[in-house]
């Protein structure tokens, strides 16, 4: 990955999961209810792909579905009230990045392949697509591992919900985060293991 990509990606992970966690328990400390806390943690993610628009002058189709989401947040939010309910669409965005992951695997090029593509240098970027291809045991891999993660985020769009309806609203968010973590975690995990065991890790790291 190369630096400037690998700021992207570090930027975009705290635009997306520190920040609007600190702005909500900040919020929270000085005060402001729970509605309202909830509601000021979405403005990091839209500063985000304010900042991947300004940079690109574009937007793809995952920054539209983000917006999207954040849009129905907002409308939610104003219709209800409720802060559970604000706390529950989270569940929006991890379960359809999960079925997202999944259907991708339909269309003959998985997500996370493209996703592996963006974040690497265009020479790997293309080795990934040959594999892709002509290797039987790569593809394999890829698959495994798509359903490792398409099953993790949602799996976190349930416990989000149960989580949303059950625990203390002040302590949602963090959990949250954290069984996300720990879901992604088992997900690569098992995406790791498979791929040290078919071989699949070695025909990446092999640049012959």
């Amino acid at each position: 990955m190369t630096r400037d990509r690998r700021f992207g990606a570090m930027l975009a992970l705290a635009l997306d999961v520190v920040v609007p966690l600190a702005i909500f328990y900040l919020a929270r400390a000085a005060g402001v209810n729970h509605w309202l806390a909830l509601l000021l943690a979405t403005i990091a993610p839209a500063v985000g792909i304010g900042w991947t628009w300004a940079r690109a002058r574009r937007l793809d189709p995952t920054a539209m579905f983000i917006i999207a989401t954040m849009a129905l947040s907002l409308l939610v939010a104003l219709a209800t009230g409720d802060a559970r309910a604000l706390l529950a669409r989270e569940s929006w965005l991890t379960g359809a990045v999960g079925l997202w992951i999944l259907g991708s695997l339909a269309t003959g090029r998985p997500f996370l392949l493209d996703v592996a593509g963006k974040v690497s240098p265009t020479d790997m970027a293309a080795r990934f697509d040959r594999l892709w291809t002509d290797n039987p045991v790569f593809h394999r891999w890829v698959m495994l591992a798509s359903v490792a993660w398409g099953t993790a985020f949602l799996l976190d769009a349930i416990i989000r919900i149960v989580f949303a309806y059950t625990l203390a609203i002040d302590t949602v968010p963090a959990a949250g985060t954290v069984s996300l973590i720990v879901l992604i975690v088992l997900a690569q995990g098992i995406a790791m293991v498979h791929g040290r065991r078919s071989g699949a890790l070695t025909l990446v790291r092999d640049h012959g």
